[in-house]
């Protein structure tokens, strides 16, 4: 079966005025118009991204043209295919649907897609608290833990491992919610996630936490994690599609795989444009301060 990992860094991307104009023409023009209400630069080039990605893997891994693919979102804002493939009456089985997932925070977007399961993605920058120090940010967020993850959150020495630690369950959370396509009404005191004592590296994913739910473990779910460096932490929760599928679900799945870097070129190398060129999309992008005060702060300081 299908199974892709990308990951674009946003961050470091300055996009051109050409650049940008292509991209903007080569997404749905409500996505156009949504991305220019943003505020920040930061935030518009990361769901520039997350849209572009999205089309690429339909255009590239599903088959649909680039004029033929239409998102839209579910009610709690999940990405969808409007139309779903076509599949031939002479082209035997239709193969297993894919589901797809996107995440931007940090310096990245990502895009997690699979075939035959459910997917979501989370990513989440390893970063001081803003406001406040570790311990009180810590018991800010005591409810979205169980005691055994906080102990495990709390066990590293230093506070940025702890924090490590911290944004490495939320990202395992986040994914798991993304995939079910819950929103914030879940209670995250029902699932608890337990990890494994192999250490994380940038050189390959890990699959090796186990989940439980309203304090059982959880089989049908599994869990890939990676590094994209040192301070981003990225999760995919990958389960089963409908009941029918969950017996068979881990023999079934590739091996878990370390996510590829894409430059603006590999984004947009299948793209084409949807509509005309509207240069008042870059006139208002280009005015944009590229984060928030204490964000640039924390650039300029590394």
């Amino acid at each position: 079966m299908g199974s892709v990992r990308w990951a674009f860094r946003c961050g470091s991307w300055t996009p051109t005025r050409s650049d940008w104009l292509f991209a903007a023409r080569c997404i749905q023009r409500e996505e156009k118009d949504r991305i220019g209400q943003f505020v920040f630069a930061k935030d518009a080039k990361s769901a520039m991204a997350g849209r572009l990605l999205l089309r690429k893997c339909a255009c590239e891994r599903m088959g649909i043209p680039w004029s033929e693919i239409r998102l839209e979102r579910s009610p709690r804002g999940k990405p969808y295919l409007a139309a779903p493939l076509k599949v031939s009456p002479d082209s035997g089985p239709e193969p297993p649907a894919w589901s797809f997932n996107v995440s931007h925070q940090g310096d990245y977007a990502v895009l997690a897609a699979e075939q035959g399961v459910q997917v979501g993605v989370d990513i989440m920058k390893t970063t001081m608290p803003g406001t406040s120090s570790v311990p009180e940010f810590f018991r800010i967020m005591t409810r979205q833990f169980t005691a055994y993850e906080w102990s495990a959150i709390q066990s590293g020495g230093l506070e940025h491992q702890q924090l490590a630690a911290f944004y490495r369950h939320w990202a395992l959370k986040e994914s798991f919610i993304k995939a079910i396509g819950t929103g914030l009404g879940f209670n995250l005191q029902r699932v608890e996630f337990h990890l494994s004592s192999e250490p994380l590296t940038h050189k390959h994913a890990l699959r090796q936490t186990k989940m439980h739910l309203d304090e059982e473990e959880e089989d049908d779910w599994v869990f890939d994690e990676s590094l994209l460096d040192t301070d981003h932490h990225v999760a995919v929760a990958l389960g089963p599609a409908d009941k029918a599928a969950s017996a068979g679900l881990r023999p079934s799945l590739p091996p878990p795989t370390s996510f590829t870097l894409l430059s603006f070129r590999d984004l947009i190398a299948s793209a084409s444009p949807l509509t005309e060129e509207d240069p008042a999309c870059w006139d208002s992008f280009k005015m944009k301060a590229e984060a928030p005060q204490r964000q640039r702060e924390t650039y300029a300081s590394k």
